[in-house]
């Protein structure tokens, strides 16, 4: 058996948000959580560990343009549009692994500049129904 030891870096990270390929992202950031909580009986120790719901959570990273561009896709806000994103490491067209975030809706979108910045980086958290590894 033979393991792969590539290590993916910045250049070869690719986001599609809603089928279209976004070039001003900065970050990307997703997890998926479930609940467990062990059930105690007769003794001191835990009998058993229960799963429950799962969660899928996250954030994506962008700069103001692209920001702009999602909003005139909402009809001048996030918050009403529903989305999948892919997340692609690798050099396309040889991508080596694509993670697809199906039903991604955006929680907030702060908008933030201070003095002195030279761009607009602005974090869109977001939640999702699934992460489907490597497809």
């Amino acid at each position: 058996m033979s393991f792969d030891t590539r290590q993916y870096e910045w250049a070869d990270l690719t986001l599609i948000l809603g089928g279209n390929d976004i070039t001003g992202f900065r970050g990307v950031k997703y997890s998926e959580k479930i609940e467990r909580e062990p059930i105690y009986a007769k003794g001191r120790n835990p009998h058993s560990i229960q799963s429950g719901n799962v969660a899928i959570e996250g954030e994506v990273t962008l700069l103001q343009s692209e920001l702009l561009a999602l909003e005139n896709a909402g009809n001048g806000s996030i918050m009403g549009l529903s989305l999948d994103a892919e997340v692609n490491y690798g050099n396309p067209p040889d991508v080596s692994r694509t993670d697809r975030i199906v039903g991604l809706r955006f929680t907030e979108a702060a908008k933030e500049l201070k003095q002195g910045d030279k761009f607009m980086e602005i974090t869109l958290p977001f939640i999702a129904l699934r992460v489907q590894n490597n497809i």
